[in-house]
């Protein structure tokens, strides 16, 4: 319990601070910190005096007057991925990212051939519920799934039936109509085929409205049922509900953001307002942007007036309106280029820096993480937040026992953006760089020009486990079964010190060990066989190089210009030894930084060593270019596909991979210099401008008679 002198001290700090904040705001028009903060502070306050009344003084700031259930969901596939933004949080990130676009866009000699006057947008309120996808056959909806992973998702059509916003039939909108937004004959065409005949999808958010989310919440109060977090988790929670009658209760809704069906329309905007014809609800405040500084000027409106939605809003998704630019523009990493999400200002809170634990990385990079007294942000319990480095520290000028203000953006992870030093009461701690390695008690070093300290123990326990765990993870080597408690086991019991001990495991090596018996230990051995031969791109990331992530060794993949399809190792050791600085740094998208990482690791005698383990436990590397010697492999040298179109007997990337391997190319856009577009079922625009330059046009059965 605390000494009640200190909660007294406590007391008088927080009236002196809410008071100095109430006055600098109403008085001098100086807004310091935000509502959300200010409340958490009159909220600790408040608790303080209810357990201390006698505490309580006249001139503290609280005493102012003022369907049948289903077993289980099952998955869906999605027909195109679902994909998740990138977000933005200042205008600088807006101007930034608009740079970004007309930099690809004029190296490709698109943006002073199709937008004379630079990009427009098209402006959305982000609404914050459960994005779902909502498919119709003949106009008939037949299933409503949610996101899920982007990839799969889960069917849960009978819970999107109970929400009135989502037609069950498409209204098929008179010719006079669609001509008034701009749809060509082409596209109404196209669009009554599939209202007739095909399939049809759209996308949105099922949201729960705040007025329902107040009510249901007084409601469940009543009976002494748990009350709901947040109108986001109510809205996803309901959609999952196995009893439809349940989700009934909470009388969601639903706006459309996107149609996922290619009608060869040209702009975004006609998206939303082919949508409204169609039946469904799209939001009313979405507007057309000619330019950037249009989107900024939405953007703070609604973050000034956001009271005034009906639902939880935390920002506005900013689109490139000419869908032509889209696919130019392309998706990187988690996402696409022509899409930003740019948040309002975040939700906070104020709470006590308890202390600050270091954590070894994979590269041996020590991060240190903030332990805070635990509060809750906008629905969600944080304790834990990020302060990324000791530069960061200082900058903050942080000191355990301090009051920090905790700021959490949607799903972003927490972080410490500010600290109140009026609240100190002198039994605060300064926080010191880290002398030793907190795992293994190693040196620690901190090299000229990085901001990381890191531990430079090659044998470090918590280095060698987050890289033996890192090479064989999903999005490296993915091996099945070798899971991180799998392989500290193994650590624990010297069986493996780096990842080239995986290769020399037995099955007697496994089996005295917990969770393990003679069929378990035999799959694990053949599941760790079986990825012998690992690709290239996997290789690279799985060696865990410094600043070398999933993307930068796909584009040294595809960059290097290794041919052979089958290496050993020691020839790639070769290959990149012979690289210099320079050659690496010529790479796109591989800059300085990068550049040296990749060479120094290439240069580092430990490295090759371990190179030279894997190839003799019999590991080798292949790559997606095909060696053209044979006869086979040459059948497509010098052809240029387009794929436009969904493919009934293949993937979209089975079929980029089928190219590869006979020698041809892939190319995003229609030229002069294609030699075959391959048009599967719904070809969007690529389609057209084949047929207007000339280039010959395949369907599905004679590509793959020509693959065959």
């Amino acid at each position: 319990m605390q000494d009640k002198q200190q909660i007294e001290k406590r007391i008088e700090k927080l009236k002196k601070e809410i008071n100095y904040h109430r006055y600098a705001y109403h008085v001098l028009d100086k807004l310091e910190i935000s509502d959300a903060v200010l409340d958490s502070l009159k909220n600790e306050l408040q608790k303080l005096e209810q357990q201390y009344p006698e505490f309580i003084t006249f001139d503290s700031p609280t005493q102012r007057v003022g369907g049948l259930p289903l077993e289980k969901f099952q998955k869906v596939q999605h027909s195109a991925p679902m994909i998740s933004l990138f977000d933005a949080f200042s205008q600088q990130d807006m101007i930034d990212w608009q740079k970004r676009l007309e930099k690809i866009l004029i190296t490709k000699d698109i943006l002073q051939t199709k937008q004379k006057t630079g990009v427009d947008y098209y402006c959305e309120l982000k609404m914050d519920g459960l994005a779902v996808a909502l498919i119709y056959e003949q106009g008939k909806f037949v299933l409503g799934a949610t996101r899920g992973d982007g990839e799969v998702g889960e069917n849960v059509t009978q819970n999107l039936k109970t929400i009135e916003a989502i037609p069950l039939i498409l209204r098929s909108p008179e010719k006079s109509e669609l001509i008034k937004i701009g749809l060509t004959d082409e596209s109404i065409e196209k669009l009554y085929q599939v209202l007739e005949y095909g399939k049809f999808e759209a996308r949105g958010e099922a949201i729960m409205p705040n007025n329902v989310f107040v009510d249901l919440n007084k409601k469940y109060k009543k009976q002494g049922r748990s009350e709901l977090a947040n109108p986001r988790n109510a809205a996803a929670g309901s959609i999952r509900q196995l009893d439809s009658k349940l989700t009934a209760e909470r009388k969601l809704d639903c706006h459309i953001y996107s149609l996922a069906t290619d009608l060869g329309l040209m702009y975004h905007e006609q998206e939303h307002e082919l949508a409204k014809l169609l039946g469904f609800k799209v939001l009313k405040q979405n507007k057309y942007c000619k330019n950037l500084e249009e989107t900024i000027k939405f953007h703070d409106y609604w973050e000034k007036h956001r009271d005034e939605v009906l639902f939880d809003c935390d920002g506005v998704v900013i689109v490139v309106n000419n869908l032509s630019l889209w696919e130019e523009l392309g998706v990187v990493g988690k996402g696409p280029r022509y899409i930003m999400a740019y948040k309002f200002a975040a939700e906070q809170a104020t709470t006590i820096l308890e202390d600050v634990v270091w954590q070894v990385g994979r590269t041996g990079v020590l991060t240190p993480t903030a332990h805070l007294k635990p509060v809750q942000v906008y629905g969600v319990v944080i304790s834990r937040a990020t302060l990324h480095n000791m530069d960061e520290i200082k900058r903050l000028g942080l000191k355990i026992n301090d009051t920090v203000v905790i700021e959490r953006a949607g799903d972003v992870i927490p972080k410490i953006v500010k600290v109140l030093t009026g609240l100190r009461q002198e039994n605060e701690k300064e926080i010191n760089e880290p002398k030793k390695c907190p795992n293994c008690g190693g040196v620690v070093i901190k090299k000229p020009g990085e901001v990381a300290y890191r531990c430079i123990n090659k044998d470090c326990y918590a280095i060698n486990l987050r890289n033996l765990t890192h090479w064989a993870s999903k999005n490296a080597i993915d091996i099945d079964g070798l899971g991180p408690k799998i392989i500290e086991q193994l650590m624990k019991q010297k069986l493996v010190k780096d990842i080239s001990d995986f290769y020399q495991l037995t099955i007697g090596d496994l089996k005295p060990l917990e969770r393990f018996a003679e069929k378990s230990a035999k799959n694990l051995i053949k599941a760790i066989a079986v990825k012998k031969q690992v690709e290239l791109s996997r290789f690279l990331f799985g060696l865990g190089i410094c600043h070398v992530g999933e993307e930068t060794a796909l584009l040294l993949t595809k960059q290097l210009g290794i041919r052979n399809q089958e290496l050993r190792i020691r020839e790639l050791i070769d290959y990149f030894k012979n690289l210099t600085l320079e050659d690496l740094e010529k790479l796109p998208d591989v800059g300085p930084i990068v550049a040296k990482s990749i060479y120094d690791w290439f240069h580092d005698k430990h490295n090759i060593e371990l190179l030279l383990k894997l190839e003799k436990n019999g590991l080798t590397v292949k790559t997606q270019i095909t060696d053209h010697s044979s006869s086979v492999a040459r059948k497509l040298s010098g052809k240029i596909f387009v794929l436009t179109g969904a493919l009934s007997n293949l993937t979209r990337d089975e079929a980029k991979v089928k190219i590869r391997e006979l020698g041809g190319d892939i190319s995003s856009s229609v030229s002069k210099n294609t030699s075959y577009v391959v048009a599967g079922v719904d070809p969007g625009s690529k389609f057209n401008n084949a047929k207007k330059l000339g280039v010959k046009i395949i369907n599905e059965k004679e590509f793959l008679e020509l693959i065959s």
